[in-house]
């Protein structure tokens, strides 16, 4: 059975690798991505089983990503979890009217977002 494989978008290095060292800890593989073109540019080449994505990024946000993954007949089903500093209930508000699956704010704690994916991948 393959591993599972997560693209995580974000654009804070450090965000990124701490979110990356929790899901290896749990024996998932991770693709990082700087923005969301960055992200669409890898999903072009890396079959994923679940995304984690930034919702404020340079060059394409969140949101956007959100809408060109769900617009797209082979990732339209990928879990989608948000992980972003805006805790306003409209900025959750959309990013489930775009298509998010689960929405968690930061600061985070690794337990958190393991939990968050394996409601997915488990």
């Amino acid at each position: 059975m393959r591993t599972a494989l997560i693209l995580v978008a974000e654009d804070s290095p450090t965000v990124r690798k701490l979110v990356a060292l929790a899901l290896r800890a749990q024996g998932f593989r991770v693709v990082q991505a700087q923005d969301g073109m960055d992200a669409i540019e890898k999903l072009a080449h890396h079959d994923v089983d679940l995304i984690i994505t930034d919702l404020n990024m340079p060059n394409m946000d969140g949101y956007s990503l959100i809408q060109a993954i769900r617009e797209d007949e082979h990732l339209e089903k990928v879990p989608i979890i948000v992980l972003s500093s805006e805790a306003e209930e409209e900025d959750r508000r959309r990013a489930f009217q775009v298509g998010a699956d689960s929405y968690l704010v930061k600061p985070f704690n690794a337990r958190r977002i393991q939990y968050e994916v394996a409601k997915y991948l488990n």
